[in-house]
């Protein structure tokens, strides 16, 4: 356990540093690192860890590298923007354990702009809130892990094992980034990803599958709408089958000791939909995106076979789709859900750096969503503590981040980061 001393110190280091750590975080928000957007975004974070001292590595992913891997997320969009960056900090002689401090660059669509109340690029601080697109999801986060290893920094004090500082692109799609880095050759004792948690550590995840429905319809006259067949009516029955496999598997919960006392662990979305070429024309095609979760232990793959007999079963009993059976395509996550352990030596050396800086017990959680702690859990037997911060509004209009939060998480990290790695001075 850290000298109280040292811990002080660093908890106090955090704080002087904190006005310079949210200018920069607000720094990182002004980049629009939306999907395919997110190069400017880690040019930027790829100087800030120059500067520092790291050594720097920057390549975009490389799908015929990944494909073959079992975490691999099926994708059909051009990579050439998709870089990841990660800082490595060697000590001058290695004596504790490594980490890897992750966090993704890319952020989700903004929908329309008209229903912000502030422009989602333009961060804000209002009261103890910053405003802004990514500034929960998770750009805050990015940038406390970088603030962490300053303020060991500002101490004369740096990490005593190597420290693998990782931005990566993806996340919200496919989970590709991360396993780009793993498969490069980023492998550690523990990682830390300060997602979005409330202030909380994530104990289990599910899993998630993205995936697009193709159907065909029978064009005729809207006149004569009867003699044809609706491909955007017909997408409806098919969704409608979908949740129904999605109650089903909301009542396989209690089969879930994690997931068990939540109402709705397992959630559809169908995100997407558009179809038909002409109002006067009955449509003759419509495609619908969905995303659905499960649970830690199923595959992909076993998931995947049930949403295909679901809709098989579906179209077995539709006298149109019978005979034009819809085409299903994955199109982004093919990823499953993990569960953290309780009792690892990193829980422990967390759990205390969270009583230190926030004066409470750690407390963990479930996530309904997609995290890239099942790259280092699932591919690598490294302990993944997704932990950080409160926000709201994560994926939705005027995202925000707590910034007493933040702050204390920042505190968390550097404590855990000093007592796992052990410190030597500079």
């Amino acid at each position: 356990m850290l000298d109280q001393k040292l811990a002080d110190d660093i908890i106090a280091a955090v704080e002087s540093g904190f006005a310079d750590q949210v200018k920069l975080t607000q720094d990182l928000v002004r980049y629009p690192s939306l999907r395919g957007q997110e190069h400017t975004a880690q040019d930027f974070l790829y100087e800030q860890m120059a500067r520092r001292g790291l050594v720097m590595d920057r390549w975009a992913i490389d799908v015929d590298a990944i494909k073959h891997h079992p975490g691999f997320s099926p994708v059909a969009v051009d990579y050439n923007n998709a870089f990841n960056v990660v800082g490595t900090h060697r000590p001058r002689e290695a004596k504790g354990r490594s980490l890897i401090l992750n966090g993704h660059v890319d952020v989700v669509p903004l929908g329309p702009l008209d229903m912000w109340e502030r422009p989602p690029f333009e961060p804000v601080i209002e009261g103890d809130w910053l405003y802004g697109r990514g500034a929960g999801d998770m750009k805050a986060g990015l940038i406390a892990n970088i603030a962490a290893l300053d303020a060991l920094q500002q101490l004369g004090l740096q990490p005593a094992a190597p420290v693998y500082v990782q931005s990566v692109t993806e996340e919200e799609c496919t989970g590709n980034g991360a396993l780009a880095c793993l498969l490069r050759g980023y492998r550690a004792d523990a990682a830390i990803i300060p997602e979005p948690c409330g202030d909380c550590l994530t104990r289990a995840n599910m899993g998630v599958i993205w995936f697009r429905v193709h159907v065909r319809g029978l064009p005729v006259h809207a006149s004569v709408a009867g003699s044809g067949a609706n491909a955007i009516e017909a997408s409806y029955r098919l969704i409608q089958a979908l949740h129904g496999l999605e109650a089903e598997w909301n009542a396989r919960r209690v089969d879930h000791p994690h997931f068990k006392d939540l109402p709705h662990p397992v959630n559809l979305n169908i995100g997407k939909i558009e179809g038909g070429d002409w109002a006067s024309s009955v449509p003759a095609w419509c495609s619908f995106d969905c995303r659905i979760s499960f649970y830690p232990g199923v595959t992909a793959r076993e998931a995947a076979n049930e949403i295909e007999a679901c809709i098989a079963k579906a179209v077995h009993n539709d006298p149109f789709l019978s005979n034009m059976p819809p085409r299903i395509e994955y199109n982004g996550f093919f990823a499953e859900g993990y569960v953290l352990n309780e009792g690892t030596e990193a829980e422990r050396v967390l759990a205390g750096a969270h009583a230190r800086s926030f004066g409470a017990n750690l407390q963990s959680r479930v996530a309904q969503a997609y995290v890239d702690g099942r790259v280092f859990m699932l591919y690598d037997d490294c302990p993944a503590l997704v932990y950080g911060p409160k926000s709201e509004n994560y994926h939705g209009f005027d995202e925000r981040v707590y910034l007493p939060s933040v702050k204390r998480v920042t505190a968390a990290i550097a404590l855990f980061t000093a007592e796992w790695c052990g410190v030597e001075k500079i």
